[in-house]
Formats: C-alpha cells, structure tokens, sequence
C-alpha cells in the first residue's frame, strides 16, 4: 500500500500535534492580482491528555472524536483530508533510477529493490516516491525521494479520520509539510530566500523540530523534547492552578506581576537556548556555520518579543512565520483567532496545499 495519491478535490489540511488537532481549508482564486489563496474554514480543537504519545497515536478513538469536533467547529463541507506522520516516523532516501521508466514501472521496481533501503519486514510498512530531478551525475538518469514509515503510523491516522468520516487523501511527512507552507513566506525573505539558509523552529506544546532549508528546500531536520507544556507547568507548580487553568492563564493573561520576571523571562531564555542548542547540532553535522535567517513557528513563537530575544542571542535575523499575509480570508473566519493561531498553522497549511498538486 502507498503513502499518498487522490488530488483535485477540496481537501483539508489536518495537523494532529501532541495537544490539538488543528484543522485549515483553502480555496485557491484565480484571476485575481496579489492573494492567490483564500482561507474558507479553520478551527482548533484540543485532544485529552496523553491522546499521543511521541506523536504516534495512543488512543485512535479520542483522536477520531477530536477530529469530529474540529469538523463540526469548522463548518467545512470538505470529506477529504491531508495528514501527516512525524520525520522521525519516516526513513527517507534518495535513490536513483532511469529517467525512461513510467511511474508504474518504477513502482514496481521500487517494490522488488526497498528491502535494500528498509530496514523493516516491507509487509510492515507503507511506501511511496517522488521523482525530484534529473541526477546530476547522469542525465539518464532521475534522483527519486524514496519515503517509508510503519503501517501503524499510517493506519492509526486513516482510522482516525474515518470516525470523523473523513477519507485520508494525503499522508504526508510533517517535514514536508512544513516545507510546503514556507513557499508562501518566502516573499518575506530577502530574494525570496534564493541562494539563502533558513532555519524554522517550530516550537509546539512538547517537541521542538528544527528544519533548515536551503534554496528553499529541506536539507536537515532535528527533533528535541521541549515546549509550551514546560511553560503551562510551571504556571501550575508556581500558583497552584490545575492544568486547564494554567493553560487559559498563560493565553489570556491575569497572573501575578511575577508572572513575566519570574516565569515568562526564564522560559523565553529557554527557548533561544534550545533554538541555539538545535543549531549547533546542524552545523556540527553539516558543512555550514551559519544560517541567514531565522523563522519561528509553532504555539510558543506567539509569545510577544520572543523573535527579538532570539535573534538577540544568536545574531541571526528571526521572523514569526505567518503564511496568511497576502491571504483573503472567508467571512466565517475569525480574523483575530487566525492571526493569533497562524505561526502554529504551518503544518496544517503545507497540507491543505496538497489540494492543489
């Protein structure tokens, strides 16, 4: 069974993170200057504690009833859905083979050859491919994107969707994702990012996933243990608040003057450390130094200031991602709750590009 496949039909973008399943629908205009995109439908819904675990699913039935929620909350019409596994979930290679071959000829080839690049029994994994570009070492030949992940990880999330009476059109690999959203930001990079290294840290409620991107494509991506939970925890030890209280508290404010010296401050100070800490380990696995820019995503890169301290403390230029700038928005849309909800809509808005494939 393959990965991907099913386009040309209104499809939505469904990032189910560690906490939330964030759901975002796009429509794309035609004949119209400036916005080529319009967002129809978005909504946030959060899962029960401990509902995944590492990003693999632990409950498939609290994530289907989550899903139905977001749906419902959305008003979409749309049944069909993009979703993603983590990088860690996946092996991702690049192979090459004859530029002569059909997709279907490569398909096959590609099922006789994966024990090669796979180190899991084929009967327990999902597959699929992407032919790149011609390989540079030999024009007969094209570099093909080879990517697998375990069946449960792909499974869990069909099922998932299926409760909510969605079909999966899409799995894809967040990294991807991520990289398919950062073509709508890159107008607010210098060339639009040609020539240029940029970092993403995306900076969710337990993982941070660093990706660098060069000529605006993914080169490394680094996963590490920490977030905004670190943040609505402490929030709780600090003022003896129960978890959903902490976790209002810190979005909507009306903590103790404390709050921003005592708790905020140190937690911003992590954050730039662990975006250093992510970077370093890039360049000591690669042959770069430096990165140009800087872009924050997730929840916890909405935390007023936290791009200038950062970009304080590392000496690279640092934006908040927000690929809703030169987006019309649908009358049914709650402009503020996007705004506020846009540097942790990048997964989900990669995937709702898959529409348009």
């Amino acid at each position: 069974m393959f990965l991907f496949r099913s386009k040309k039909q209104a499809m939505l973008g469904l990032d189910i993170s560690s906490t939330a399943v964030k759901l975002l629908e796009l429509a794309k205009l035609s004949g119209q200057p400036g916005s080529s995109y319009r967002v129809e439908s978005y909504a946030v819904e959060p899962l029960p504690a401990n509902t995944l675990v590492e990003k693999n699913i632990a409950d498939v039935d609290a994530v289907g009833q989550s899903i139905k929620k977001v749906v419902e909350r959305s008003g979409t019409r749309a049944k069909q859905a993009a979703v993603a596994v983590s990088g860690s979930a996946v092996i991702t290679k690049v192979i090459t083979m004859p530029a002569s071959l059909s997709d279907q000829e490569m398909e096959s080839q590609i099922q006789l050859e994966a024990d090669q690049y796979i180190p899991y029994p084929l009967e327990e994994v999902n597959i699929d491919f992407e032919v790149l570009e011609v390989s540079e070492k030999n024009p007969d030949m094209v570099d093909v994107l080879l990517a697998a992940s375990r069946s449960e990880n792909v499974d869990d999330r069909v099922a998932a969707l299926e409760i909510a009476g969605l079909t999966a059109a899409v799995v894809d690999v967040e990294a991807y994702a991520m990289e398919n959203a950062f073509s709508l930001i890159t107008g607010q990079l210098p060339d639009y990012g040609d020539d240029q290294v940029v970092a993403i840290a995306d900076v969710g409620a337990t993982i941070t996933t660093l990706n660098v991107l060069h000529n605006n494509k993914i080169i490394y991506t680094r996963e590490q243990n920490f977030g905004g939970r670190q943040l609505t925890e402490e929030i709780q030890r600090r003022y003896g608040l129960s978890h959903e209280e902490a976790g209002m508290a810190k979005r909507q404010g009306g903590l103790p003057d404390n709050y921003q010296p005592e708790v905020l401050d140190p937690f911003n100070e992590a954050m730039a450390q662990q975006v250093s800490r992510s970077l370093q380990f890039f360049f000591s696995s690669s042959t770069y130094s430096s990165v140009d820019h800087i872009v924050l995503a997730g929840g916890c890169s909405s935390i007023t200031g936290v791009n200038e301290l950062i970009e304080a403390k590392i000496g690279t230029p640092t934006v908040v991602a927000n690929p809703f700038a030169n987006m019309s928005v649908s009358s049914n849309v709650k402009l503020q709750s996007l705004s506020n909800d846009a540097p942790a809509l990048m997964i989900s808005c990669g995937l709702a590009l898959r529409s348009f494939d």
